[in-house]
């Protein structure tokens, strides 16, 4: 497997891993608590995750991998993206350096069976390995799809790497409403 690609599985597991701990042992109800009324539960950041990678991300990289078959681009790297993706992947990363206001579309209801978003959530997880797995050998930087962000065209491997940032983003932004002093404990 392309080192790169290699790279995002780990990064997919540690994401699962962390995903795991931070739900495990809730109740529904502490699920989707939120700590102040204009901040999200933990359970609208796993939704939003959720619905993120079934209409945004896995669809990208789905046409980024078809458009990379169709045209023949293969390579085994290494891999160098354009600037913007680049700083788009930096802002990425958590702790938020620049925070964005989440689009309607990808806004998770209030209110998210611990069990239901814990089982989708893993159910993305082995979807994203199976498009690293089938990325590889193809050329991840000529590879291209539109993004979710208009008027981009964004690299395959960039998209990639941008789809596991915005996970460790929400998972940070999870992990803080759990270490809040009044999140219950069950």
């Amino acid at each position: 497997m392309i080192a790169e690609l290699e790279t995002y599985q780990d990064q997919l597991l540690s994401i699962r891993q962390d995903a795991e701990g931070l739900m495990s042992g809730l109740t529904d109800e502490a699920f989707n608590r939120r700590p102040a009324p204009n901040r999200w539960s933990m359970g609208e950041c796993f939704q939003h995750l959720n619905i993120c990678a079934a209409t945004l991300f896995v669809p990208g990289i789905d046409a980024a991998i078809a458009s990379a078959k169709a045209e023949g681009l293969r390579s085994n790297g290494p891999f160098v993206y354009p600037a913007l993706q680049r700083w788009f992947l930096h802002i990425s990363e958590p702790p938020p350096k620049v925070r964005f206001r989440a689009p309607r579309a990808v806004h998770a209801p209030q209110t998210n069976p611990l069990a239901d978003v814990r089982r989708e959530f893993l159910d993305w997880q082995d979807r994203f390995a199976e498009r690293i797995g089938q990325a590889d050998g193809l050329d991840l930087a000529r590879a291209r799809a539109r993004s979710p962000m208009p008027l981009w065209k964004w690299r395959l491997g960039a998209y990639i790497a941008i789809a596991l940032a915005h996970e460790r983003r929400h998972i940070w932004q999870a992990r803080q409403v759990r270490a809040d002093p009044r999140f219950p404990e069950r």
